[in-house]
């Protein structure tokens, strides 16, 4: 595991999914969220996830998503895709569960960008730890807007036991995340919320971003300076 450290600062982990835009552009939406939390730069990270782009596709979005990304100083994540990452100057890899471990990841994508994970269980969550991922996602944690086919629901409990045995890793909390629900994450641990719905598929995804942003920063403290 590697000794260099690799802030994770950002508070809403926003992963996309471009057939919740509907008609709308996902590049605009995604940077309708971004300028509206622009008053605080860093506090929301993109991950780029449209499993079913084939590469040439992927790095063009990721391209076009970089350039906002940048502009926003918002850290832009890559799913799965190490090669897409590197090629379009990202900031990191996010790795499902069934990927390559933390620390392959780690070998080929450099020490200076970020690794995250996918996980449902506790025991995931101490691999990853232990392998070098420098933050983890966590869920279902209430019943998924856009994705239901991912089985029970930890609760409030399961993050909150997930957190502590991440070992100081961040964790961020996903499955049904909306500004309303978030106060019950009060004391569970999380570093953050991870989002897909509850901001692409809003109607006005500017809005929903920083209402939601605004309830992680209560329930995790300080905004990212």
């Amino acid at each position: 595991m590697s000794s260099i450290a690799r802030p994770v600062k950002f508070r809403l982990y926003l992963i996309t999914d471009r057939k919740l835009a509907g008609s709308r552009n996902l590049i605009e939406v995604c940077e309708q969220a971004l300028a509206a939390t622009c008053d605080r730069p860093g506090s929301i990270a993109i991950q780029l996830r449209e499993k079913d782009l084939d590469g040439r596709a992927l790095y063009e979005l990721a391209l076009r998503l970089r350039e906002i990304s940048s502009r926003y100083a918002a850290p832009l994540i890559i799913n799965d895709r190490i090669d897409v990452a590197l090629a379009a100057g990202a900031d990191g890899v996010h790795l499902p569960a069934s990927s390559f471990s933390p620390a392959e990841a780690r070998r080929l994508i450099g020490e200076s960008r970020l690794v995250g994970v996918s996980t449902h269980r506790s025991d995931e969550i101490e691999r990853a730890a232990s392998s070098g991922a420098d933050f983890a996602v966590y869920g279902p944690v209430f019943e998924p807007i856009s994705k239901p086919e991912y089985g029970a629901t930890c609760g409030v409990e399961g993050i909150a036991a997930a957190c502590r045995v991440a070992a100081g890793m961040p964790v961020y909390a996903l499955g049904g995340i909306k500004a309303e629900r978030v106060h019950r994450l009060a004391g569970a641990g999380i570093a953050g919320a991870a989002a897909i719905g509850a901001v692409i598929g809003a109607e006005s995804p500017g809005a929903a971003a920083r209402a939601l942003l605004d309830a992680v920063e209560q329930v995790t403290g300080a905004p990212v300076t």
